[in-house]
């Protein structure tokens, strides 16, 4: 019997043909080989259903024509491969006889062609539907049905969801008259009811994915909120909470359901931090999950000060210091290999940990602190706040009766007439105004040293310069500004120059005349910068606006590197006809017409879908150009 027809069944042209006896032909036509992820799953299915479609062989001929005991897979190379990875998991031996059929009688290549191109692939609401019948009716669970078809169990259980999605929004998906990215987020509920109101009610211009969750999760705390992540999902889940998962959100989101429960679950958290605090022996601890900076609008900070070096560190330091100069002298022309630079960087380091702040005890006793949440969920601790009444009432009043005494006794006769004292003094006064003007140097000195004296000290009683900034609380009208970009590097700078500062106002114009020129000017931009006030409120005076306009041109003020428009934050807040003004202004009059029709939240949506990154800005916000 010859090799071609060993294993033949001539009824029906099928034949069992040992795997190691299976070839790829060079007839296939799919260049493009399979992935490695479709192999294995045609190596779970034919594990679990065995082969449900055979390959179509045909004998190998050698160079005389004659066979060579192998079959050349024309049409199957898929299952080839996949059998093969049966063998190499030990599935199955190299010899597995494998069902196959034999065709000597059609072209291979148009056999190839015809299995590749000549069929109809599934449509995706099929396999999710078929797999929640399996899990459903069969009792298959995600695990099983996952083994069986060479995916993921997290694959399965998405599929799973999508098929419990409403049947009138999946015919919908059939057609194509909506797409899977809109589907998957109607997975976040099992409300069927629900599903098919949100989608007739959402506008044809805006029924994106986020758009349909924001719709289907109102009233509860999506899991990137500040609390959630503070809190975290196992305790809350521990606490009774239920979360509503987002299956097909890549960072494992979904929605907290009871924000009751959450907000109480983080107030508990957040105060055993505040209770660590307390031990630090701060005067008063309070804790918020949020909290602004208006909270400590009229408080008096205080800063760690550098603690003073021992003398073993004084003298780690020269050491570091003097390693630090024999490297870096090797290279007067700046130009450092990059194992010096790295050990450059080590000495750098080390310096620094030798550079340590901590604040003085009778300020620990005097202050308080706020514990509070930032927006990634980490603890914020803000420490070092003075509450007015806090402030010691025994050294301020020691001063006035020592200024009092001086006063009395300065020539050791009687005091002078409170009249002639005011007149002696306002021809001083003018004398001291006339020689300032004549010292630029010296007026800008008094100057930083006026503003700093208010900024940092909260009290003017040290200058005779009487120049004062004001300073208008934003956070109250725009609430979390205070996480702003602007506003958290305005805090960072402020908390830098606060560690600087002396302990005692009365040793700040020592501290500013010590600064270099480059510093003062840099400690005067801040100190004139918290002072601006550009809000337009009533009561405010049309040429102090006017100014505000002068500096936003002068500084080249723009504002989409600090607001984007949204519809919480802008859109929500206006008229139709703005929202229509402004994606006519940032878009296109089509695409104002476009979304005229809808009610007002999804016009909202709609006009923040369509502005984003276009760079639009309220006039409001617009910097003029110079004239």
């Amino acid at each position: 019997m010859s090799d071609r027809t060993k294993y033949a069944d001539a009824s029906k042209n099928l034949v069992l043909v040992p795997l190691d006896k299976l070839k790829k032909s060079p007839k296939n036509v799919r260049k493009t080989p399979h992935t490695k992820a479709e192999i294995a799953a045609l190596a779970a299915s034919i594990a679990a259903l065995g082969m449900l479609q055979y390959p179509v062989l045909e004998p190998e001929l050698g160079p005389n024509g004659k066979p060579s005991g192998f079959y050349l897979v024309n049409a199957g190379e898929g299952r080839r491969l996949a059998q093969l990875l049966r063998v190499k998991r030990k599935e199955i031996k190299p010899g597995e006889l494998i069902r196959c059929v034999l065709d000597t009688e059609h072209n291979a290549t148009e056999i190839s062609l015809a299995e590749n191109a000549v069929r109809t692939d599934m449509h995706p609401a099929d396999q999710y539907e078929a797999f929640a019948k399996l899990h459903a009716k069969d009792g298959m669970s995600a695990e099983d049905i996952a083994a069986r078809f060479g995916v993921t169990a997290a694959v399965v259980r998405q599929r799973l969801k999508l098929g419990a999605v409403s049947p009138k929004l999946m015919a919908l998906y059939r057609t194509g008259e909506m797409n899977l990215d809109q589907l998957s987020a109607f997975a976040i509920t099992e409300d069927h009811e629900r599903q098919e109101r949100v989608w007739s009610e959402l506008p044809r211009f805006n029924r994106s994915r986020e758009t349909i969750l924001r719709a289907l999760s109102e009233g509860q705390v999506r899991s990137d909120d500040r609390r959630a992540l503070f809190v975290g999902a196992t305790a809350y889940e521990q606490a009774g909470g239920t979360i509503i998962r987002d299956l097909f959100d890549a960072r494992g989101g979904g929605f907290f359901a009871d924000a009751e429960l959450l907000n109480r679950l983080a107030r508990e958290k957040l105060q055993r931090e505040a209770e660590k605090v307390a031990k630090e022996g701060w005067r008063w601890v309070v804790a918020e999950p949020e909290l602004d900076r208006e909270a400590w609008a009229d408080m008096r900070r205080v800063f760690p000060k550098q603690v003073p070096l021992s003398k073993a560190e004084r003298k780690r330091l020269r050491k570091l210091e003097a390693r630090y100069k024999a490297v870096f002298d090797k290279y007067p022309d700046g130009d450092v290999p990059e194992g010096d630079a790295a050990k450059l960087q080590r000495i750098e380091a080390a310096v620094e940990g030798l550079n340590k702040h901590a604040y003085a005890e009778r300020d620990i006793a005097l202050a308080g602190a706020f514990v509070t949440l930032g927006h990634d969920g980490a603890v914020r601790i803000e420490r070092g706040f003075v509450r007015a009444e806090d402030e010691p009432k025994s050294k301020g009043k020691a001063k006035d009766e020592t200024a009092k005494a001086k006063a009395k006794d300065a020539d050791g006769l009687a005091p002078l007439s409170e009249k002639l004292v005011a007149e002696l003094t306002a021809y001083r006064t003018s004398a001291l105004r006339n020689e300032l003007a004549k010292r630029p140097e010296t007026a800008f000195l008094a100057l930083v040293h006026a503003l700093a004296l208010d900024t940092f000290f909260k009290g003017g009683a040290c200058t005779c310069l009487e120049i004062a900034p004001k300073m208008a609380w934003l956070s109250g009208h725009a609430p979390g500004i205070d996480e702003s970009e602007a506003e958290r590097q305005t805090a960072e700078r402020h908390a830098a120059w606060g560690k600087r500062m002396p302990e005692e106002p009365e040793a700040l114009w020592t501290f500013i005349h010590g600064l270099s020129d480059g510093e003062r000017m840099a400690l005067l931009s801040h100190c004139v910068s918290l002072s601006a006030n550009a809000l337009q409120v009533r009561g405010r005076q049309p040429d102090a606006l006017a100014h505000a306009d002068v500096l936003a041109r002068e500084v080249a003020l723009d504002m989409t590197a600090y607001w984007q428009p949204s519809a919480a934050g802008y859109f929500n807040r206006v008229s139709k006809d703005r929202i229509a003004h402004a994606v006519r202004d940032g878009v296109s009059g089509q695409a104002a017409q476009n979304i005229g029709g809808m009610k007002k939240a999804a016009m909202a949506e709609a006009a923040e879908a369509a502005l984003k990154g276009k760079g639009w800005l309220p006039a409001l916000l617009r910097t003029a150009p110079q004239a």
